[in-house]
């Protein structure tokens, strides 16, 4: 029997069909209403027996863009994450900051949780970093960080990526281990650091903390423990010196087919890094 893998879980053809189903039989239901009814139906649940209905909505979207199912229209006009967020006075450009990062004083992690807050955000990545703004999808953590009241840089964990050669010959997985624990790898998919500011060691010191600080942020959120960090950086672009500087393990390169394996057209080649949360990872991922 035929299946299709979308955000990381394959789907049979008879699920297919029940999702059909599901929306026909609920001709008043949104694309929320519609992801919750799936994931409880199939059931799709973390590991503390929420929902996944984020992950479940964006794999419905790309069911659609196959022509598997057809969902109603959107309540807002957001284009599904094509959606451009406006540029406001919050997020000009501020006085240069340029000193060393010791001399900063205590930096502040502030998770990004209100909707102003997140529109904030959006914004300043769409502003000032060179991929601009996407949405990130399913379990993630997003983070403003400041000095001294000033915002200097954001920070972005979503899901990882389904697979990585490089990667999964690191971790020493199989294809069944892989889909049975890569919730516990997530993907630093933005950090940017703002362009006035200017501070030495600044990048590293921040992903040490985050390194730090995000495994009891995502236990206290979502029930559990993530085991590594991945990001992937533009090869052409950057060399990954603060990932380096922090510790993270450089393990190789992508092959160019973008995090869905395969799913989209030929992507810039990034650099692979990790970095481990746990020094029993391997046993933990493989299983062993």
């Amino acid at each position: 029997m035929k299946t299709y893998r979308y955000c990381g879980r394959l789907f049979s053809e008879d699920e297919i069909l029940y999702i059909r189903h599901l929306i026909d039989s609920h001709p008043q239901a949104n694309r929320a209403d519609l992801s919750r009814l799936v994931c409880r139906s199939l059931p799709w649940l973390r590991p503390d027996g929420r929902l996944k209905d984020m992950s479940c909505r964006v794999a419905m979207i790309r069911m659609q863009e196959d022509e598997l199912i057809r969902l109603p229209a959107p309540l807002r006009k957001n284009g599904n994450g094509h959606h451009r967020p406006a540029i406001t006075q919050l997020s000009d450009p501020q006085p240069p900051i340029c000193q060393a990062a010791g001399k900063l004083g205590p930096l502040a992690f502030y998770s990004v949780e209100s909707t102003k807050d997140s529109a904030l955000y959006n914004e300043y990545i769409h502003r000032y970093h060179y991929l601009g703004y996407k949405p990130l999808t399913g379990a993630q953590k997003r983070y403003m960080v400041y000095a001294s009241n000033q915002l200097l840089a954001l920070l972005g964990f979503g899901a990882s990526a389904w697979q990585v050669a490089d990667r999964d010959r690191f971790i020493g997985w199989s294809g069944e281990q892989r889909k049975r624990n890569l919730q516990l790898v997530i993907n630093n998919a933005r950090y940017l650091i703002l362009p006035w500011v200017n501070c030495h060691n600044l990048a590293s010191h921040i992903l040490s903390i985050a390194a730090k600080r995000l495994p009891d942020d995502w236990h206290q959120q979502y029930g559990y423990r993530l085991v590594l960090l991945e990001t992937f950086v533009h090869k052409d672009r950057f060399k990954g010196t603060c990932y380096r500087a922090a510790n993270w393990i450089h393990v190789g390169q992508t092959t160019g087919r973008g995090k869905l394996g395969g799913r989209q057209p030929m992507l810039p080649i990034k650099h692979v890094f990790l970095y481990p949360l746990n020094r029993n990872f391997r046993r933990i991922l493989a299983d062993r």
